[in-house]
């Protein structure tokens, strides 16, 4: 699949102006390993810069996987995100 504006967004209140970095939330059904490849998020590279965090839902068959990941660079329209640190979940009830 391809990337979906729809399912992108900022997490919590965004500051309109100043150098912190933002969150970003995106849910899809496609796995990370697609989500964090280079290119994946060029549609939003007039608001995304490099430093922000995107917490990304994605899924392995129906599995969610939950992973936190770094802007690492957004140049001439290509946008990158690292690897990503996928956060535990785990259900013990």
């Amino acid at each position: 699949m391809a990337f979906t504006r729809d399912n992108f967004g900022p997490i919590g209140n965004v500051a309109k102006s100043g150098v912190s970095p933002v969150m970003w939330g995106y849910r899809t059904e496609d796995a990370i390993a697609d989500v964090n490849t280079e290119g994946y998020f060029n549609a939003v590279a007039d608001i995304v810069k490099v430093g922000d965090l995107v917490y990304c839902a994605t899924s392995v068959g129906s599995t969610l996987v939950a992973t936190l990941a770094v802007v690492r660079s957004n140049a001439s329209g290509v946008v990158d995100i690292d690897n990503g640190t996928t956060l535990a979940s785990t259900d013990g009830d």
